[in-house]
């Protein structure tokens, strides 16, 4: 039997639980600004990530009585917003490029960066104006912490086109911030 997380906000999962719509507010309150973020990462639309995320509050709110709490709430909950955030770039058919189709990116051709001289919004737009394949792979693997199989499975392509997306996702994303100035050392050099 897995052992049960404590989480601090208990007491308002116990009273949404409940009904009550007041607890309801403050869960939402508490989790909306960080699970917007997760669904604009991988949407790319301020509207679509409204949407998503307000989807995936309801599907939260409707199977609460499933959180176990063998994790945190604040993992459960953004497990539904990534699922959701996926299905909607599903349905509205992001595409991912098989590897046979363009040029393999290894890894080993990058070399360490040394210095990194740009600012978070200057990251942030570079990564919003990534491809929707290369953006959902990118923030999938870096930010949220999938690996390359899991991508795969999720994304229903092979793993080493997972590889291949990520990989091109970092050269693309070098490009994007070589052009907005400053460039020297950025996620390392090409080979």
């Amino acid at each position: 039997m897995e052992e049960k997380y404590k989480n601090i906000h208990e007491d308002i999962i116990s009273r949404c639980l409940a009904g009550d719509r007041y607890a309801q507010s403050e869960l939402y309150r508490l989790y909306s600004k960080a699970m917007f973020n997760v669904c604009y990462r991988i949407t790319n639309d301020r509207d679509d990530a409204e949407d998503v995320l307000q989807d995936s509050f309801v599907s939260a709110f409707k199977n609460l009585s499933s959180y176990s709490g063998t994790a945190s709430f604040g993992a459960w909950l953004k497990r539904i917003v990534i699922n959701k955030s996926l299905n909607f770039i599903k349905k509205n058919k992001v595409e991912v490029v098989p590897i046979e189709d363009h040029d393999r990116y290894a890894v080993d051709d990058y070399k360490e960066e040394t210095e990194f001289t740009h600012t978070v919004d200057e990251v942030k737009s570079a990564l919003l104006a990534l491809p929707d394949g290369y953006r959902v792979v990118f923030s999938l693997y870096l930010l949220e912490g999938y690996d390359h199989r899991e991508i795969a499975e999720i994304l229903d392509i092979s793993e080493s086109t997972s590889k291949s997306q990520f990989n091109r996702s970092k050269k693309k994303l070098r490009e994007i911030l070589n052009k907005e100035g400053n460039y020297e050392g950025q996620f390392g050099t090409t080979g």
